[in-house]
């Protein structure tokens, strides 16, 4: 992936999009709104996602400090994932994303089927 340089971008639109837009990282942001997820509560919600991807796009919402990793000190270990402060404060624009493109799928007669229409009807 592109090293994205954070002290170019100007425009604040970019700027979210730069944070959230990986493959799945917008739909990893909307189950952590619900609380501290595992890593296996995650691949399990989104199946699609290979180990590598979604352990990619977590390392990058971490970096960008948008989630916390959590690691208990047992065996096995338990990993767990949930949002910053920051990345709370992204839920609100996460639930007008959600609500435009519902309606632009309604509007173009296309069936909203998705991980995150689950309990927004």
């Amino acid at each position: 992936m592109k090293h994205i340089q954070h002290d170019k971008i100007q425009c604040p639109v970019t700027a979210t999009i730069n944070l959230i837009g990986g493959k799945y990282k917008a739909i990893i942001l909307w189950y952590l709104t619900k609380g501290p997820t595992r890593y296996s509560e995650l691949h399990r919600y989104i199946h699609n996602a290979t180990p590598k991807m979604l352990t990619q796009q977590l390392r990058e919402l971490e970096k960008d400090r948008l989630i916390m990793r959590k690691i208990y000190p047992i065996v096995p270990p338990k990993v767990e994932y949930s949002l910053t402060t920051f990345g709370k404060s992204i839920g609100n624009v996460m639930r007008e994303m959600y609500k435009w493109g519902k309606d632009y799928l309604i509007n173009q007669g296309i069936e909203v089927n998705c991980e995150m229409y689950k309990g927004n009807k």
